[in-house]
């Protein structure tokens, strides 16, 4: 026989077998293996919505409902400025996919569940829905931020509210622009392209239509350099006020669709080319005399939205803290699939190092994003309140800051299987640095920490009495907490060029007392013990995998 015998049996193409790959992870329930946010429910007072969560758990870890996510993050939204006819439309168009996810998030109440049911534990519940919802697909979790966010606001003009907030309330959801919807969804559009996070350099002008005043009709003329969700009902936007009824800065509600069905004056001028935030579309908008209605008192815009800015930043530390739990569960899933050198990845020392401080931050944020959810309940006292006003801005700088670098490693994990947009570390990679930008930069909001310790001196002895409950536990995070209080006194003995060049790490400093107080409080011991001596030890090291010899991996790895 030849080696060209046509009589030859075929053998198996052996390049063709996959071997040695890591399982799907799909068709699981995230809500049943995140240990850490079950815990954290539970302890703030959310187990009344288990099964709920159950529920949600067990769709966003379906296999339709990842695919979803994937093709709203590859097919992304285009931008129709007219119709075929040449009529100004100024229309977005989003995979129906991207629909699928917002309804169904929606549908679950993860945008205004809290304000529609509050009791103990309202805002926990759904920040847990929120987190679960944003951990697969995160783009849609924008314009479902922004509608929770907007009630408080909404609700300083009470006859704007009475037409409103019904419609942010429901649980149903049509992407049609429509005066006739019984339902809403809500943006917001501060900055301009001449201020940027200087909001009250807004050139945007609005002229009442009569006397003017709030709940007064206005018309709006301007530029906004970034409008997020331009196919939102309504947003509030901040315009300067003319007219007898005072002038300045003021908050402004903006409907895309007047009451009589025409379409209110919206250019949608280009969106945004992002890094990330794929799913979701961002646009450059022009207003041209376009009808909007004032809420709150006229010059005091930024106090008006500052409500719901302040919803945002909340919900930013829950984006990140939910990124870095898809970033550590398909990590840890990969490494205990895959084998190299004689044993899986995650039985090799190494590996199991850097997935131990994956899953320490990834703790760190959840526990602390899920104790501030509930400072943020309707039940809340003056001492919970005045901690949420300087605790939320602390957990927005360091976990969102925190975030990339997280997520990068974690791709790391993956290999080149990480690096390729099949997996979905790369998305993730992409989108954890919009939180850290998003209602606040870094300098934005360290220096509005140090704001919030001037004119509010209440909330800095609420965030030291709750850090202060784990005292006496450990003693590497009691040293630090005495050095912290040091350092915030000496912030209010020097002067304010001075203070504002420590801001970055003094509120470094309090957000890991507080991460590592909670951890102390919460989480078993050696959870906190691990993550104190590696942040707060004297071999401190923020390099992921650098844990101290007595770390014990395996009970940290066992929670993730």
């Amino acid at each position: 026989m030849t080696q060209f015998d046509t009589h030859t049996t075929p053998q198996p193409h052996v390049t063709h077998t996959v071997l040695n790959q890591s399982a799907p992870r799909r068709d699981i329930n995230e809500y049943e293996l995140n240990t850490v946010l079950r815990e954290a429910v539970q302890r703030h007072d959310g187990g009344w919505a288990d099964d709920e969560l159950r529920e949600i758990g067990a769709l966003v870890g379906s296999e339709q409902f990842q695919h979803d996510a994937h093709l709203a993050n590859t097919i992304t939204p285009e931008l129709h400025t007219f119709d075929r006819w040449g009529n100004r439309i100024d229309e977005v168009e989003y995979h129906p996919a991207y629909h699928r996810i917002i309804s169904a998030s929606i549908a679950h109440g993860s945008h205004t569940r809290c304000w529609a049911d509050p009791q103990p534990g309202s805002h926990v519940v759904r920040a847990a829905g929120f987190m679960m919802f944003g951990q697969i697909e995160p783009g849609h979790a924008c314009p479902v931020s922004m509608t929770h966010a907007v009630i408080p606001s909404l609700e300083l003009q009470p006859d704007v509210a009475a037409q409103w907030v019904p419609k942010a309330l429901s649980r149903s959801y049509s992407p049609d622009l429509s005066a006739d919807k019984s339902s809403a969804i809500f943006g917001m559009s501060m900055t301009e392209k001449q201020g940027g996070s200087d909001v009250r350099a807004n050139t945007t002008v609005a002229k009442p239509v009569a006397g003017g005043g709030p709940g007064a009709e206005y018309l709006l003329t301007g530029h906004k350099w970034f409008c997020s969700a331009p196919m939102s009902d309504a947003f509030l936007v901040l315009a300067q006020a003319e007219g007898p009824a005072g002038e300045g800065l003021s908050c402004f509600l903006l409907p895309r669709v007047l009451p009589d069905g025409t379409r209110n004056v919206f250019r949608i001028q280009r969106l945004k080319n992002k890094l990330g935030n794929k799913s979701n579309a961002s646009s450059e908008i022009e207003l041209d005399g376009t009808v909007a209605v004032m809420i709150g008192e006229p010059g005091r815009g930024v106090r008006t939205i500052i409500e719901m800015v302040a919803q945002t930043r909340l919900d930013c530390v829950l984006g990140s803290a939910s990124g870095m739990r898809q970033s550590v569960a398909e990590a840890v899933w990969h490494a205990r699939h895959r084998a190299a050198f004689g044993a899986t990845l995650a039985d090799q020392p190494a590996m199991a190092a850097v997935l131990a401080d994956l899953s320490l931050e990834s703790e760190a944020a959840t526990v602390t994003a899920i104790r501030l959810a509930r400072a943020h309940d309707e039940d809340a006292n003056d001492q919970e309140r005045a901690f949420r006003r300087l605790a939320t801005a602390v957990a927005k700088y360091w976990i969102c800051k925190r975030g990339p670098h997280h997520s990068y490693e974690a791709l790391e994990c993956l290999g080149g299987n990480g690096y390729t947009e099949d997996f979905p570390l790369a998305m993730r990679y992409r989108e954890q640095p919009v939180m850290a930008v998003w209602e606040g930069s870094g300098n934005v909001i360290a220096l509005d920490v140090l704001r919030a310790m001037t004119r509010e001196p209440e909330s800095v002895a609420a965030f030291d009495a709750e850090v202060s409950l784990a005292r006496g536990s450990n003693r590497i995070l009691d040293v630090h907490l005495d050095g912290l209080r040091d350092h915030l006194g000496e912030l209010s003995r020097i002067d304010t060029a001075s203070a504002q060049r420590r801001a970055r790490s003094v509120v470094e400093s309090m957000a890991l007392a507080l991460e590592a107080s909670l951890l102390v409080r919460f989480s078993p011991a050696p959870v906190a013990d691990a993550f104190i001596a590696a942040r707060l030890g004297e071999d401190r090291n923020f390099e992921y995998g650098a844990l101290p010899d007595s770390a014990d991996l395996s009970a940290i790895l066992e929670r993730h």
